[in-house]
């Protein structure tokens, strides 16, 4: 091609490059139609996700864009100084040709940068739908630049939308969404850096994964010791393997704690999967401070084929946006991604491109809710129903997975509202009788629940043992009390980064096997999918599913006769809101005449409480008001993202820390930017601060912003070797919120 050919219309340049080395403007939007195509094709919406490939950069034919991308090499990212706007263009096209329906494209098209619009926006109303479709000069000007024929002459799609719950209108939209956002990445990335994208999608088939878990399995079973508590487990996995060959479905998995529901719901992710041409496996967890121990579990047996994805460090905002930004996040693209609840459901309710590109990925998978329990009760109504959404249209198997299964069925219902998840199946058949045969603690009550139990004393309690586990509701609690335990005592919270409790939690496993006094005092975080085995457990008061949960802590291989677990009234307060409540009902029913306090109905009782108190909290934020379908496709999507926050952004940021190979990785992103591989490291050496501490942090120089959205500590005594990030070695400290 001449370097002086004004005819040419570019996507995307090469900064020093000649124009012979720029990708063409209708070679994009036709390989960009090709990919989002195939993607919505596997959710019977080809149609539809190749024309919003196709007309989703129409605006680039603008004279004024051309001119300006011979001078600019992020053109195309708008936002910047100079910017021309390209991405509503396509949208325009659509309503002209298909009125109202054009609205479908119209969404995805316009939000392809900035993210999902609302239709309407009080707050923001020039980046509203509704005012964008105004704005016809810009059609004008694309069309100035003479749209090939082939691109622009289209006919309207057929395929029918989704139907079936009240957020089918909606997911379905953000599912071309994310088809369109994922195509437009994986192509840019494909000119912008061929090396890598040559790599993405190198992926081991899930049916090779089989004979690698099998071998895994039979190694571990080989090795394990003849208990009941092993022959138990053993008999829970073929459970589940049985019950694999079941049709797709809405599972539970009811498994008393150190039941090994971790590997068992593997094997029948594995096993249904194969069965029912499933795509991948989705494994959640509650939380980003126990991911590392199960991610780190899943690589040991499939090894590159495990992806492991939270949002610590993901760049989510147009104001940061840029080429190495966009290219770095995730699409999960790989056969196995674990990942945390904040991540999975704030991604189905997202607007922003980073948080919805994976989403296509979701369709025809295997999902396993781990400690389903703790989903948050305040945005219940819009999980539960995107829960059945997925099912229903996608293709979706899930697997709630829990020792004190919430209840969900549809009849608890309170205002008639929350529908709940019908045709729940659980895995393990009752003759199992799991509950009585794995039950290997007795609970004992401090002083009747009554007063509190001064921090003095309780450490001279754990004092007096050899070996001890104690888990208190606040980060402050945690080490108010591990300062006044005799060395050598261990401690865990998550203002300890992921290695540095991983390094921890081996540290405290070694020291129990050696025989050695082990006393620990941890936060809630142990009490999800950290398998540890302690003689006693003492637990402050909270919910019954968290005494329940620590009392899995104890006697966990069931050597002993019987394990004790002692549960107290702290010297502090209970944090305010769900945990407060959660706690009051714990006390009523642990005080209440029982003769077994954990008792599986116990659960159902305490959840149906639970619910019936937060009734009208079920759906705090009117997720549902603001997705809801509606037939003149007037969706609210960037009020609900912002919205729909399981942890708000207000409360937490994140920080990555020098603990060890985390300095090293400091320098590497000094020198090389938010890379994506570079990124996925960090993860393990980040800590999230409350937001008014870190930016107080910011402000002192104890913390440095070394990329956009990318913060890392500046100041070396700010982590403690035993209790993580000490923001009060830099500032005056204020009381922490509260948990892990």
């Amino acid at each position: 091609m001449p370097e002086d050919d004004k005819d040419q219309a570019f996507a995307h340049s090469k900064e020093g490059q000649p124009l012979s080395a720029w990708q063409p403007l209708d070679r994009h939007l036709e390989q960009v139609a090709d990919l989002a195509g195939q993607f919505a094709g596997v959710f019977g919406a080809a149609s539809w996700g190749r024309l919003i490939g196709l007309w989703h950069d129409l605006g680039k034919y603008a004279p004024a864009f051309q001119r300006y991308i011979r001078k600019s090499s992020e053109a195309h990212i708008e936002g910047k100084t100079g910017r021309v706007n390209h991405s509503t263009a396509g949208g325009l096209l659509a309503v002209d040709r298909f009125d109202k329906v054009g609205r479908i494209l119209a969404y995805a098209i316009v939000g392809h940068h900035a993210g999902l619009p609302d239709w309407q926006s009080e707050s923001a109303p020039v980046s509203s739908l509704a005012y964008r479709l105004d704005a016809s000069e810009l059609l004008a000007a694309a069309q100035a630049g003479n749209i090939p024929n082939n691109i622009a002459e289209q006919a309207r799609p057929n395929e029918k939308g989704k139907n079936g719950t009240n957020l089918s209108q909606a997911l379905w939209l953000r599912m071309l969404f994310s088809c369109l956002v994922d195509a437009d990445f994986l192509d840019t990335e494909r000119f912008m850096d061929p090396e890598k994208g040559a790599v993405r999608g190198k992926y081991t088939e899930l049916v090779d994964l089989v004979p690698l878990f099998d071998k895994y399995m039979a190694e571990k079973s080989a090795q394990a010791a003849d208990t009941a508590v092993n022959r138990i487990r053993s008999e829970i996995l073929q459970a589940c393997r049985k019950k694999a060959e079941e049709s797709p479905g809405l599972f539970t998995l009811t498994v008393p704690t150190g039941g090994g529901k971790t590997l068992s719901s593997m094997a029948f992710a594995l096993k249904h999967a194969l069965t029912y041409g499933k795509r991948r496996i989705i494994y959640v967890i509650p939380y980003t401070s126990i991911i590392e121990q199960t991610a780190d579990q899943f690589r040991t047996i499939f090894g590159d084929a495990v992806l492991e994805h939270h949002s610590n460090l993901d760049v989510d905002n147009p104001a940061q946006d840029n080429i190495r930004s966009r290219l770095a996040c995730e699409n999960w693209d790989a056969p196995v991604i674990v990942t945390t609840t904040v991540q999975f459901y704030e991604s189905l309710f997202a607007s922003r491109t980073s948080r919805c590109r994976k989403l296509h990925n979701m369709v025809d998978s295997v999902v396993v809710l781990d400690e389903v329990q703790v989903l948050p009760s305040d945005f219940l109504e819009p999980i539960l129903e995107v829960t059945r959404e997925l099912h229903l249209n996608y293709g979706v198997t899930f697997v709630l997975s829990t020792a004190t299964q919430p209840a969900f069925e549809p009849q608890t219902s309170m205002d008639g509202r929350f529908a709940g998840l019908p045709g729940l199946n659980e895995i393990i058949p009752p003759s199992m009788h799991l509950h009585s045969r794995l039950r290997r603690t007795r609970l004992e009550i401090l002083q009747g629940l009554a007063t509190p139990l001064p921090w003095d004393e309780l450490a001279n309690r754990l004092a007096n043992h050899p070996s001890a586990l104690c888990i208190v509701n606040r980060r402050d609690d945690a080490r108010t009390l591990w300062e006044r335990l005799p060395e050598p005592s261990f401690h865990l919270s998550a203002l300890m980064c992921g290695a540095h409790r991983t390094d921890r939690i081996t540290e405290i496993r070694e020291s129990l096997a050696s025989g050695r006094p082990t006393r620990v005092v941890s936060t809630q975080l142990v009490e999800a999918g950290v398998d540890l085995d302690f003689p006693v457990v003492y637990r402050a008061l909270a919910g019954l599913d968290s005494i329940a949960q620590a009392a899995g802590r104890c006697n966990r291989e069931g050597l002993l006769e019987a394990g004790t677990v002692f549960v107290f009234q702290p010297e502090s307060a209970i944090p305010v809101g769900y945990l407060r409540q959660a706690a009051e009902i714990g006390r009523q029913l642990l005080c209440g005449k029982t003769v077994d306090p954990l008792a599986h109905e116990r659960f159902e009782a305490f959840f149906r409480q639970l619910y019936w108190i937060r009734a009208d909290r079920l759906d705090q934020k009117g997720i549902m008001r603001l997705l809801g379908n509606d037939r003149e496709l007037r969706v609210s999507f960037r009020t609900a993202a912002e919205e729909f926050k399981l942890v708000a952004d207000e409360a937490y940021a994140p920080v990555l820390v020098c603990y060890r190979r985390g300095e090293q990785l400091i320098e590497s992103l000094r020198r090389v930017g938010p890379d994506r591989r570079l990124l996925r490291q960090t993860q393990r050496y980040v800590v999230n601060l409350p937001r008014h501490v870190h930016g107080r942090l910011l402000a002192d120089g104890a913390i440095e912003e070394l990329h956009p959205g990318i913060f890392v500590q500046a100041q070396g005594n700010l982590y403690d070797r035993h209790l993580g990030f000490c923001a009060d070695r830099s500032l005056v400290r204020e009381p922490d919120e509260l948990m892990i």
